[in-house]
């Protein structure tokens, strides 16, 4: 299947009486029922949205990167401050830059210290469960530096996160992986704990809390972040050709060592691919489809009413620590314009999947959105939870959007970075599990590193990430969907 097809389906619930031709706009191709984030609805102006460096595709380049988000900008980034940098570079685009799943997040940055830690620990051993920890606040770092060194205008707000579950099951269950993360030497010093539920209550402002977890992470405007990067790489010579999905990776009749990117503007020859397309990564790669799982998720906005507007706005974001594994996780834009986005797996998102499930072609389409089963839990929770947010609400105030986005969830939890196994010259980094901003800041630059003859033990990622022969064969033969969702 071509990422065309992975992008627009044959046929989806949401543009059933499309026509079976995508309109045209100035040349244009429109995506069938695309959804805007919050992200996509308020950069409409912005030129980077359909930036073609040149009118027509390049027939050849030196690197080819597939994927217009955070892996491909940040992997663009290094490869062009390098001592060595590619002579030329094109980045493929399927649709607008980053309409991926980088703008379509909650806009968290929030580095684990210790949820993780379990699962990880049973998948991977102590030593990598640390590791992996150890990454996310080591990507955090880099993101909060990267934007105050270069001013970065992208709401950046650092400040206290907070996990509260809200049962005492829940509670229990949470101390315990906290207890063992820190019995196993983990981060958790940096972690503020209040049991008392009272003060629980207090804290957080949450009338069923049993517990706080606080530590420092951040929210942002994803999508600006990644514009940034991209304009300084544009200026050091990247070809950015937006709207140009990349349909097919095949080895030159006529050129030993090289790929022919196929398109459907042209094609393009080079010796290096670089496939950054997280979720749809198996629609190029036929190799990776059993093990990268399209994942459809869904994030809402809601404008708060009076009593929590101003001095009454949240002042922290949040993981609501629900039953059943289920999280509502809150980003209340506290440096921007105060409105609350809830995203994470909430109590709805086994409705979204059967949904999902009853067509295949839903699995990969972010067209969908204001989905009632997903928005349902969002409108009881804040109605029961938020003292005074009520149930009535003045004109412009209350839940008024929401929109669909894709999660790449990998056969083993974790990210696929490094050379694809048997294709001399592709690279891949995809395979996010919904978590990839607390990762990817860290593992792009990684990727480019390795592409320029680094060692995987210079780059300083846990092992686990790396993608080999071996590990693909083995999640290839069945092995079981390891889904750590945050």
């Amino acid at each position: 299947m071509s990422v065309l097809n992975y992008f627009f389906g044959s046929k989806t619930a949401a543009a059933e009486d499309a026509k079976a031709a995508a309109p045209q706009v100035s040349g244009l191709p429109l995506a069938k029922g695309m959804s805007l984030s919050q992200w996509l609805q308020n950069v409409r102006s912005n030129p980077l949205l359909d930036h073609r460096t040149t009118e027509t595709l390049p027939e050849t380049a030196d690197v080819v990167i597939i994927g217009g988000g955070i892996s491909g900008a940040t992997t663009a980034l290094t490869l062009l401050q390098s001592q060595t940098p590619p002579k030329s570079i094109v980045m493929l685009e399927a649709r607008e830059l980053c309409s991926g799943a980088t703008g379509r997040n909650a806009g968290h940055c929030k580095p684990d210290q210790w949820r993780g830690f379990l699962k990880y620990q049973k998948k991977f051993g102590t030593e990598q469960a640390l590791k992996i920890l150890a990454n996310e606040q080591d990507t955090w770092e880099k993101i909060v530096a990267y934007v105050k060194e270069n001013n970065v205008d992208c709401d950046l707000w650092v400040g206290k996160t907070l996990d509260v579950p809200v049962t005492d099951e829940v509670a229990e269950a949470t101390a315990k992986i906290f207890e063992a993360c820190k019995a196993a030497g983990g981060p958790t010093d940096k972690v503020e704990v209040i049991t008392d539920k009272a003060e629980a209550v207090k804290r957080s402002r949450i009338k069923s809390a049993c517990a706080v977890y606080a530590w420092d992470a951040s929210t942002l405007y994803p999508w600006k972040l990644v514009a940034h990067v991209i304009k300084r790489c544009l200026g050091m010579g990247l070809n950015l050709q937006t709207w140009t999905p990349a349909l097919s990776v095949t080895a030159s009749p006529t050129t030993p060592g090289s790929w022919i990117v196929t398109t459907e503007r042209g094609t393009i020859t080079t010796p290096t691919v670089v496939h950054c397309t997280n979720a749809y990564a198996g629609a190029i790669l036929p190799e990776f489809a059993p093990v990268i799982q399209p994942r459809p998720h869904m994030c809402n906005r809601a404008v708060p009413p009076r009593a929590w507007s101003g001095s009454g706005a949240l002042q922290n974001s949040y993981g609501v620590l629900l039953p059943n594994g289920a999280l509502f996780s809150i980003n209340p834009r506290c440096t921007a314009d105060g409105v609350v986005l809830f995203g994470g797996s909430n109590p709805g998102q086994g409705e979204l999947e059967k949904y999902v499930d009853e067509k295949p072609e839903r699995r990969t389409f972010d067209g969908l959105s204001n989905f009632e089963p997903v928005t349902k839990p969002v409108r009881e929770f804040t109605q029961n939870e938020f003292e005074g947010w009520g149930t009535e609400f003045a004109p412009g105030e209350g839940y008024d959007y929401s929109w669909s986005g894709i999660i790449g969830d990998t056969a083993d939890g974790v990210p696929y970075v490094g050379p694809v196994p048997g294709k001399k010259g592709q690279w891949i980094c995809a395979g996010h599990n919904g978590h990839g901003m607390a990762r990817v800041f860290t593992c792009g630059p990684a990727l480019a590193k390795l592409m320029q003859g680094a060692k995987w033990a210079d780059i300083n990622l846990p092992e686990v990430f790396q993608i080999t022969e071996e590990r693909l064969a083995r999640l290839q033969a069945g092995e079981k969907n390891f889904k750590h969702r945050m």
